[in-house]
């Protein structure tokens, strides 16, 4: 059960003296507390016997006072300083989640789905806080407090009294345990099932206009009532064990009473204990009640904090498989860029994407790379990109090995714009300043211009200040490809990757995008894949990918010259624009 507790000693040892401080004034303020029942059944004893005279009534109420005063400003101190230490463990772990995804690759997000990886970072952590704050806290109630009491009520009143009345204890033990076992199982897999619906919610919200188009929306809410029932039986599930804890401590802390009146009014009788002592025992009874409690408490919240630490260390343990090299290469130019027989398979694939590709391209040159879908031309920049380990071969930028590169240069050089292309719920603004981050508005309506966004920007409501929404669920498909071209532009990096990145544009726009394009990439490298030749047709060198190998390269000129793949798709597609526009 305090497994939890070792896992987190990284923690506890860099803060120790925040938590011993906390444990302290806790056990200080639980010591205090322990004082105002004997003033009560002092003053008790001292009314039967009729001894009790005014000045000792004040001394007496006086000292009850500056008793809760200072009582209340110890407990305060703890309170503060235990649970601000567990907001922080929280807010660390949270950040090591986030820097965590930030380094992980492709095969990660491929084995942990985006709601699965935000259960994780919300409620997981939301249990492991109340592990590192209320858990330390029942842990002191349970273990010091209880023996302070019973200490108390041993020495200073009847120790037959006391461990009579603690008969029900073991028998609460026994019953705690295997309470915890079954809340850590079920809690478990109720925090996957959560994980589940997060998921399917995500999905839903992106693909909420393919869900409309196709008329799916009550079997989608079907669905999702199916998940949410799931859910909701699983943590019916944990509540069930959950809301035995205090009933039973209840019947056992009842059980105590029970003993304690019947038994201690037994010994007032027989004259071996006060009638002071008796109230005052009575009064320490019912404070055993929260340390009793506090058992089950701790077993609950530790079964949850261990399941929750355990879900978070697995994804947190999960080690990218692409890294930065032991002893990096410095490389302070950046002029050829080189694939000596390049071969790749995806993981778990049995056939590479890519076979034996050479390439040399030099500074400044623009690569065209067509092929058919599924061809390998995106698979190319995702290793250009260092997103997968396992190349066959060798990939070297300014005769440096891709793999002894440190991956923040490498990336710094690169300007990538994805098939999909990813808009922030942000302003345009901000989106086109992830390239650039003090970027100005003067520059960013240049580089608006250069991805010909200029008249739609003056078509938008509040210009650059316009959200965008989730996914940039405002903007049309064309708007997104040119808004994430202008991100690519205003970076100016000294090699730009465009991904099929103008499929969603007129072939007009297109040719205006191109245009300045080879205006502003001078003596800068580009790479553009596409599926309308007109994109590349401009290209200093032209690779035609088919089934992961270079089966055309060239000119234009030199590819329609082999009467190949690539002349009778840049033929076809001219038929079709010239049918188009007659």
């Amino acid at each position: 059960m305090f497994q939890v507790f070792k896992k987190l000693d990284w923690f506890f040892k860099h803060y120790w003296k925040r938590y011993t401080f906390a444990i302290i004034a806790l056990i200080v303020s639980s010591a205090i507390g322990l004082i105002p029942p004997k003033l009560v059944g002092y003053a008790i004893d001292k009314i039967q016997f009729e001894t009790l005279t005014m000045r000792l009534l004040v001394i007496l109420v006086s000292g009850y006072i500056v008793l809760t005063i200072v009582h209340y400003a110890i407990s305060f101190l703890w309170d503060y300083t235990l649970f601000g230490g567990a907001a922080i463990l929280e807010r660390w772990t949270r950040s090591k989640l986030m820097a965590h995804f930030l380094k992980m690759t492709p095969t990660f997000f491929g084995k942990y789905r985006t709601g699965d990886l935000m259960a994780r970072s919300t409620n997981d952590l939301k249990a492991i806080n109340q592990t590192a704050g209320f858990g330390v806290l029942t842990l002191v109630d349970s273990t010091t407090f209880m023996f302070m009491i019973v200490a108390m009520m041993g020495f200073t009143i009847s120790w037959p009294l006391t461990l009579a009345a603690l008969i029900p204890l073991p028998i609460m033990a026994v019953v705690m345990n295997k309470y915890g076992a079954s809340i850590h199982a079920r809690f478990t897999k109720a925090q996957e099932a959560f994980a589940d619906m997060n998921n399917d919610v995500l999905e839903s919200i992106r693909g909420v206009r393919v869900i409309r188009a196709f008329v799916q929306e009550e079997q989608d809410e079907n669905r999702f009532q199916t998940m949410t029932n799931d859910v909701y039986e699983k943590n019916i599930a944990v509540a069930k064990i959950d809301a035995l804890f205090e009933p039973t401590i209840k019947i056992l802390v009842g059980m105590s009473y029970t003993i304690g009146i019947g038994y201690g009014a037994l010994l007032v009788f027989e004259s071996r204990i006060t009638l002071g002592d008796l109230v005052t025992f009575n009064v320490y009874l019912g404070m055993l009640i929260w340390p009793m409690f506090a058992v089950g408490e701790l077993i609950n919240i530790m079964q949850r904090g261990n399941a929750s630490l355990d879900r978070v260390n697995n994804t947190l343990d999960y080690h990218a498989d692409v890294t930065d090299p032991g002893e990096a290469v410095k490389v302070d130019t950046l002029n050829a860029i080189q694939f000596n027989n390049v071969s790749f398979a995806y993981p778990g694939a049995a056939v590479n994407q890519l076979e034996n590709i050479h390439l040399t391209v030099q500074k400044g040159q623009t690569i065209g790379v067509v092929g058919k879908t599924g061809a390998g031309k995106t698979t190319i920049f995702k290793l250009l990109l260092r997103q997968y380990p396992g190349i066959s071969g060798s990939i070297k930028m300014a005769g440096a090995e891709l793999d002894t590169i440190r991956l923040k240069q490498l990336r710094d050089w690169i300007g990538y714009v994805p098939q999909d292309q990813i808009m922030f719920s942000k302003s345009i603004r901000e989106n086109i300043q992830f390239g650039k981050e003090d970027a100005t508005d003067e520059e960013i309506y240049r580089v608006m211009d250069l991805a010909h966004f200029l008249n739609d920007i003056k078509q938008l409501p509040n210009d650059l200040d316009t959200e965008v929404g989730e996914s940039g669920v405002t903007l049309s498909g064309g708007q997104k490809q040119r808004v994430a071209l202008a991100r690519a532009f205003i970076k100016n990096p000294e090699v730009l990757i465009l991904d099929d990145s103008m499929s969603a544009v007129d072939g007009k726009t297109e040719a205006k995008i191109i245009e300045h394009l080879r205006e502003e990439r001078q003596n800068k490298t580009t790479f553009i894949a596409a599926h309308r030749m007109s994109a590349v047709t401009h290209a200093d060198h032209i690779i035609v990918l088919e089934d992961g190998k270079i089966s055309e390269e060239g000119t234009h000129k030199e590819l329609m010259k082999l009467n190949g793949w690539y002349k009778e798709q840049y033929q076809q597609q001219q038929l079709n624009d010239k049918e188009v526009s007659s």
